[in-house]
Formats: C-alpha cells, structure tokens, sequence
C-alpha cells in the first residue's frame, strides 16, 4: 500500500463559469438608483424612437404629398398640352379649310373680275378714242378757212360719235356752213365765206369740191386719231389687266403654301 500525500496548502481557485441563474440576474436588481436609472433611460429612449418616428412619419407624409403634387402636376400639364394639341390641331384644320376655300375663290372670282374689269377698259378706250377723234374732226373743219369762226353752227351737236368719221357726214355740216353764207347777212362777213364766194366767182363747183376734199381728209383722219387712242388705251388696260392676274396667281400661290403649312402642322399633331 502506498502512502496518501495530503496537501498542506489551501486552495484559493474560484470558479468563473456563470450559471444560468447568475445571467438572468443581475447584482444591481435590487439596487433602487439603478433601477431608476435604467427606467428613465428607457422612457427616455421609448420617447426619442416615437419623437423619430413622428418626425419620419412627418417627412414620409411631404414626400408623399409633393410626390402626389408632383404627378398632379405632370398629368395636369399633360392634359393642357393634349387640349392644346388638339386646339391647335383642330385650328389648322380649319384654316386649312378656309384657306382652301379662299384660293379657289381668289382664283375663280379673281380672274372673273380682272375679265370683266379689261373689258370695261375696253369700252372705256373705246370711248377715249370717239373722243379724240370727235376733238380731231373739230380742229381740222375749223381750219379750213378759219370755219371755227363761223358761230352759226353748234360743232359739238353735228360732229359726234356717229359722224366724226363719216366723209360724207362731214360734207353736209361744211355744206350747211356753205349755204348758210347766203341766207345770213352776218355770216357773210366771216372769212370762210368771203373764200367760198371767191371760190364760187372763179367756178361754180370749186367751193363745194375744195370742202368735200377736206372733209373727207378731216374724216380719215379722226378715225385714225380715235383708233390710235383706244389702241393705247387697251394696251395700257392690257397691261394692268396682266399685273393683276400676276397679283392674283402670286397670291393664290401664298394661299397655297400657308394651307400646306396648316396640314403638315396638322399631320405632325395627329400622328405625333
């Protein structure tokens, strides 16, 4: 048998291993100053989670709030640029009509008034040409022997748009003058018949030959006057008349270029 060793020395080694008693509880559970500490720093802590969870739930609820605005804004401004759209869409398209119809009416009327304004200038040139050739025959039956002097016979009533022309015409207003030397005492002193009586001492026929020839000349001549003057004035009435259907065509052409503005204005605002 062997001898049992005894020590002699005390042991001092204390155990650290916690129990589970010792973790559930706590040396300061029954401490009071400890126990209000912790539970003011649980009220304090429960007090700045629900502060934090106002705060956030404040800021959720602007987020949300301009969030909502926000979309309101973009539907509401989505709906006035369709509602513009369409204005402008249905505005071309009117126009677009209306403008259709004024260069066919520019056209149509157009060219009928600028028919019937060249022949209005036609009759106007007309007349302008009887006219002159009226104050033509005038001039020249006054020159014949200086017959404007002869104050007993109303030119403008005899020379007018029938007869100014006419040789023969002519020779009867200058034979009335002719006769009128021998039934008139005061015609007798005018010159024109002072000439026609020398005329008639030297041959019975050479007076009445002499102012048939001029009448004739003065006839011809009116007639080429007036139909100088009324070819000038269509010319010139030819002339405005041509300007105007320029007019008419350039604005007909502006017409048209605005309508094809309106409808690719209108396609891109339909098809967009």
């Amino acid at each position: 048998n062997k001898p049992s060793i005894t020590p002699r020395h005390t042991q001092r080694y204390t155990s650290r291993v916690l129990s589970e008693c010792h973790i559930q509880s706590s040396i300061y559970d029954n401490d009071e100053e400890m126990k209000s500490v912790k539970e003011n720093f649980d009220r304090q802590t429960s007090q700045r989670f629900e502060e934090y969870e106002e705060r956030m739930k404040d800021k959720r609820q602007k987020r949300k709030e301009q969030r909502d605005k926000n979309i309101q804004e973009i539907i509401e401004k989505d709906k006035m640029d369709k509602s513009l759209a369409e204005k402008v869409e249905k505005g071309c398209l009117r126009c677009g009509c209306g403008l259709g119809g004024v260069a066919a009416s520019v056209g149509i009327f157009g060219t009928v008034a600028v028919k019937e304004l060249t022949k209005a200038a036609a009759v106007a040139a007309s007349q302008k040409g009887i006219q002159a050739g009226i104050a033509k025959a005038i001039e020249e039956l006054g020159k014949i022997v200086a017959l404007s002097e002869f104050n007993l016979i109303k030119w403008n009533a005899m020379v007018t748009s029938t007869t100014y022309n006419q040789p023969m015409d002519l020779v009867r207003i200058v034979s009335k003058a002719y006769y009128a030397c021998e039934e008139s005492t005061v015609a007798e002193k005018t010159r024109f018949c002072l000439a026609t009586n020398a005329w008639d001492q030297k041959s019975s026929t050479l007076a009445l030959q002499t102012v048939t020839r001029e009448a004739a000349r003065i006839a011809g001549e009116a007639d080429e006057i007036a139909k100088t003057t009324k070819a000038t004035e269509i010319a010139l009435a030819n002339a405005e008349s041509s300007y105007l259907y320029s007019a008419i065509g350039y604005s007909v052409l502006a017409i048209l270029i605005m309508l094809l503005v309106m409808i690719i204005i209108y396609l891109i605002l339909r098809y967009r």
